[in-house]
């Protein structure tokens, strides 16, 4: 080779070199893909990391799960703008309802409740036996976990010791150990944590059905891409291949079956009337 060649076949090297991996690769940007802590973080992540690679790969939008060390730390973060798409039931609130997210699938389901449970043993009976005990809250933003329980002691006129635990099954455990005296919780992710941990309980109080959490994308997402997106989900069981994963991810927490369907924003009205009328101050 002469050696003008060989001198352009240098520049030709340093110009890739200064281009880097992600130019030379031309991959796109995954988006942040954010869950709300109901359970560990490791659970969490064994939990969605398999849906989320479905979906990437059946959609051919990249997703990136993206979790937050607590539900009040990711919601800010998405306040902010820090996540594409959520797994959420925190943003009906009259500050967050205007910020961009909309509704585009959940899991196939009754709903969800909310309750305020003590162990099996506890010789707890009614609300008014929790006047003056501490009872765990998942945090200060908890649906399920805090505003919906919180609000019937407080239409009880029962006053309790607030307890935040940081997500649903930390609360059950702390209440498992005897920690806290009661618990505000999600019936689902309860009755799933029972089942797969022995543990037998007992509910002072049940709510009323709500929505079940939902997919929710940002405004700013290209519309073909959440249409893409939202179509590998309610799709996804019936895919020999999208199956599998819901099998397994059913069989990891104990769910007796998941699949996606779709929903939209006017599904979750029941929320927005909740926060006009509940007595729980927002912090």
């Amino acid at each position: 080779m002469s050696r003008s060649n060989l001198l352009r076949l240098a520049a030709w090297i340093l110009t890739l070199a200064a281009m880097g991996p992600a130019q030379t690769l031309a991959q796109p940007k995954p988006h942040a893909f954010n869950v709300l802590n109901q359970r560990t973080i490791a659970l969490t992540a064994e939990y969605w990391n398999p849906i989320l690679t479905y979906v990437s790969k059946k959609s051919g939008v990249p997703l990136q799960l993206k979790l937050a060390k607590n539900a009040r730390e990711g919601n800010l973060i998405a306040e902010k703008g820090g996540y594409d798409f959520l797994y959420t039931n925190h943003f009906f609130t009259p500050e967050r309802d205007g910020l961009g997210f909309h509704v585009i699938a959940r899991f196939v389901g009754a709903g969800l409740q909310s309750q305020i449970i003590v162990p099996s043993d506890s010789p707890i009976r009614t609300l008014q036996e929790l006047e003056g005990k501490e009872v765990g809250f998942v945090s200060r933003d908890g649906f399920t976990g805090y505003y919906v329980p919180y609000d019937a002691l407080l239409r009880a006129k029962v006053n309790v010791k607030i307890a935040i635990t940081g997500n649903q099954e930390a609360s059950v455990a702390q209440l498992k150990v005897g920690k806290i005296a009661a618990a505000g919780v999600n019936g689902l992710i309860l009755e799933r944590y029972a089942r797969r941990e022995g543990f037998a309980y007992r509910a002072l109080w049940t709510s009323p059905l709500y929505g079940d959490l939902c997919i929710m994308a940002h405004q700013r997402v290209p519309a073909d891409k959440v249409a893409a997106v939202k179509a590998a989900l309610i799709g996804m069981d019936a895919d020999p291949e999208g199956h599998k994963v819901l099998v397994a991810a059913a069989a990891l927490v104990k769910a007796r079956k998941l699949a996606f369907e779709a929903a939209s924003d006017r599904d979750y009205d029941s929320y927005r009337e909740f926060y006009k009328t509940t007595l729980v101050k927002s912090k």
